[in-house]
């Protein structure tokens, strides 16, 4: 029988705590590996369609074709309490491949279609320390996104595009411990299937230039399942465990972005880009039960609406391709990226925290029709005290986390016909 996903639960919120903001993972594709996400007004491969369907109209009058896989390291992090030395704790190292789909059709009356299917969110995050294990034993998510796109050329200088997105997500929760003398535990598991849309536009004011906007709106994920929930907590005429349905809506937000570039002398293309991701949607988590959880140790800890309180982000990405004129294409960017989740809310399921990211990259053509890549990214998050732990009762988290990072190693192969 399905069981919740309380991943999804907490929000889709750590695996990516290594890669953006919350629970984002802008790089998709080669090229957006190598240049650190800025990869909005210049696009000149099949991921076009996932990144700006917009610029689908500029590319040659043939099928393109992309298959891409990326490779996520996130690090071990390191978590040092302030008042207690036993509630120290460092999380498991972690490793992930996410595979990616692009195509683009030719043009067809200035109308092109594209297809792409990525992997945009997710989570993991694994303690198994005795403290932050009450919180966060396991949390794992999958998000995964299908998005069909059709771009119209207006004429030489202008294209708009839209798109339909249908986000899958699959996820698990475990946790348990003891945080009020009675032990709690919890092990959800789950899916949902929701729909969204995106919209992008270009702007050609010279040749060499691009102005782009892109959207993509704000999906609600109402995710439904079964939870086993357990305290050894005993009160007559009082249940101890709960096994049944639940359910929470959490927000997968809006992200607008928009970009410039400008190519030199035909060989050196920088792009400039600005994004935001509407992280004000989750402002708390409410788990619904179709009955009421009567144990004051089940109702407290699985039950009682969570505030969250998240704010709206900024990032600003740099990024630069050289053209070598030898077959080979030179990539690189640099990025820094906000987090939204305040200290008072902070959680050990999301450590996250501000960032810099490096990228570099390379191209290479087999010939006129074949391209093959391979790009790294080092994601740098800074370290992050957090003190919201009321008096001298356990609970909540009053220190450092440290050494939280993430590398990424993306390879690619595209194909023109």
């Amino acid at each position: 029988m399905k069981k919740f996903s309380m991943a999804g639960v907490v929000l889709l919120a750590a695996a990516s705590q290594a890669m953006a903001s919350g629970y984002r993972i802008p790089e998709q594709s080669l090229n957006s590996t190598a240049r650190a996400g800025s990869y909005v007004a210049y696009t000149p491969n099949a991921d076009a369609t996932y990144y700006n369907p917009a610029n689908m109209s500029w590319l040659e009058d043939r099928w393109h074709i992309e298959v891409g896989a990326t490779w996520i390291h996130l690090s071990s992090i390191d978590y040092t309490d302030t008042d207690f030395a036993a509630y120290n704790g460092s999380s498991e190292a972690e490793d992930f491949f996410l595979p990616t789909f692009f195509v683009v059709s030719p043009d067809y009356n200035n109308f092109r279609f594209g297809f792409s299917t990525t992997a945009p969110g997710g989570l993991s995050k694994r303690w198994k320390d005795s403290y932050p294990r009450n919180f966060a034993e396991e949390f794992s998510l999958k998000i995964f996104d299908i998005n069909p796109t059709v771009s119209y050329k207006i004429n030489d200088s202008f294209s708009i595009a839209a798109g339909v997105r249908g986000v899958y997500v699959d996820g698990k929760v475990r946790s348990g411990g003891d945080l009020t003398g009675f032990e709690a535990s919890r092990d959800m598991e789950g899916d949902s299937l929701e729909f969204g849309w995106n919209l992008a536009a270009t702007v050609r004011p010279l040749d060499n230039m691009n102005v782009s906007v892109t959207y993509r709106s704000n999906v609600d994920l109402d995710i439904e399942g079964d939870a086993d929930l357990a305290t050894s907590l005993v009160l007559p005429g009082v249940d101890s465990t709960y096994s049944g349905s639940t359910g929470v809506s959490i927000p997968l937000p809006a992200v607008l972005a928009v970009a410039v570039s400008y190519t030199f002398f035909d060989q050196l293309t920088v792009e400039l880009e600005y994004d935001r991701t509407y992280w004000s949607e989750y402002d708390q988590l409410d788990f619904t039960y179709p009955t009421t959880l009567t144990n004051p140790v089940l109702s407290g800890a699985f039950d009682d609406v969570k505030p969250k309180n998240w704010k709206d982000t900024d990032a600003w990405r740099l990024s630069f391709s050289y053209d070598m004129k030898n077959n080979f294409i030179l990539m690189a960017g640099i990025a820094y990226d906000e987090n939204p989740a305040p200290s008072g809310t902070l959680g050990f399921e999301l450590p996250d925290s501000d960032a810099m990211l490096y990228s570099v990259g390379l191209r290479y053509a087999i010939n006129e029709d074949m391209e093959i890549g391979i790009a790294y990214l080092y994601d740098d998050k800074e370290s992050r005290t957090v003190l919201n732990r009321t008096g001298a009762e356990p609970g909540n988290i009053n220190g450092t986390f440290d050494d939280a990072s993430a590398h990424l190693v993306t390879v690619g192969f595209s194909y023109k016909l």
